[in-house]
């Protein structure tokens, strides 16, 4: 049985591929490129093909990864590059006025998501996905239905913080979201290899999170969470453009650092008119577990005078507690592994504030 990963042999098969136009291959040139994988073996992969290429370049790439050991499956769409001019081109004034640009699709309101909320941050470590897995179960706990969507598309680490592994099975051309915790989730972590990085453009993103929007069972919810990847890119763009986001809820640790990048994430959604729901600081401090007195390891303070300087609420501070960690990894959110903690306490707090404010917010 090959010892090496999908993704290799495939980066192996490519390179062996030469285009006659360039001698240059089409995996180092990247004339094949947003190569997908999932578990069992299905492969999607675009190649751009310029006009003066041979089109019989497109049949010998796809006989290469059909020969790869381990793929079941293979879509490979074909795009055509656009041929580039000789020389620097001089740009040329049209006397005649511009064709008006065709308006951007308005966003869809999904009425079986509930309502929808995403949790996001202005930069990576800063606790974002550990407040959304903890807000989605504290939601289910308090009796609502619950969905938690993983559009961390970098780094999809939901699946091992909820304790769920294997790939979602697919009934009547719908996925069926695995279940844990009373709460509904679906995360590309259950459809890729562990070690598979997800090195894809903007136009990919969009497709994965519509399909996670469209084509997954979700039911009637009544609250759906979204775990955002860090910045402010491809992804919060994609889900603001393709369904009605209810509020958005920024995390960030009580340094300047964290805080600033926080605050190009709330002006990022204020700018797209999605309403900031309000500021959670996670590590707040560390609660010493024999005296119990508080330490502020990563300062103080920050999240509450962000929040005081953009007018928005600061909907709770979560203590560094390393039964937090644990449970992340173990797969046991701290609100149901150690419900009388601290830290499970604010997020369980910061649960009936969001349920109050989106409750305000959103009213017909």
């Amino acid at each position: 049985m090959p010892t090496t990963t999908l993704q290799e042999r495939l980066a192996q098969a490519l390179s062996r591929i030469a285009n006659p136009r360039t001698g240059a291959d089409v995996f180092s040139s990247q004339q094949v490129r947003d190569i997908a994988t999932t578990t069992d073996g299905r492969v999607r992969a675009t190649l751009q093909l310029a006009p003066d290429d041979d089109p019989a370049l497109a049949r010998a790439v796809r006989l290469a990864i059909q020969g790869v050991a381990g793929v079941s499956d293979l879509q490979l769409e074909v795009a055509t590059a656009p041929k580039k001019p000789a020389g620097r081109a001089l740009p040329v004034m049209d006397q005649a006025p511009a064709a008006p640009r065709p308006s951007a699709p308005l966003p869809k309101r999904f009425a079986n998501l509930g309502r929808v909320i995403a949790i996001s941050s202005g930069k990576g470590g800063v606790g974002k996905s550990t407040v959304a897995v903890n807000l989605a179960v504290a939601l289910a706990q308090g009796g609502a239905r619950v969905g938690l969507m993983d559009a961390d598309i970098y780094g999809p680490n939901i699946p091992r913080m909820m304790g769920v592994s294997g790939q979602p099975s697919v009934i009547n051309e719908k996925m069926i979201p695995l279940e844990a915790h009373g709460v509904k989730l679906i995360s590309l972590g259950m459809m890729i290899e562990p070690d598979q990085p997800a090195i894809w453009r903007g136009p990919i993103v969009m497709k994965i999170i519509n399909q996670f929007l469209v084509d997954v069972a979700w039911g009637q919810l009544d609250y759906f969470i979204v775990d955002m990847p860090p910045g402010t890119g491809d992804a919060q763009l994609s889900l603001v453009q393709a369904t009605n986001v209810d509020g958005a809820i920024i995390v960030t640790t009580p340094q300047d650092v964290s805080v600033g990048d926080a605050l190009r994430g709330v002006k990022m959604f204020q700018r797209v008119d999605v309403p900031v729901l309000g500021i959670v600081e996670n590590m707040s401090w560390f609660e010493c577990p024999h005296c119990g007195k508080p330490s502020a390891l990563f300062g103080s303070g920050g999240g509450e005078r962000l929040a005081r300087s953009l007018e928005l609420p600061l909907l709770g501070q979560v203590p560094l507690y390393p039964r937090v960690m644990e449970g992340g990894d173990a797969g046991k959110p701290i609100v149901t592994a150690d419900a009388s903690s601290s830290a499970a306490k604010a997020l369980t707090g910061i649960a009936t504030r969001v349920t109050e404010s989106v409750g305000a917010t959103t009213a017909v």
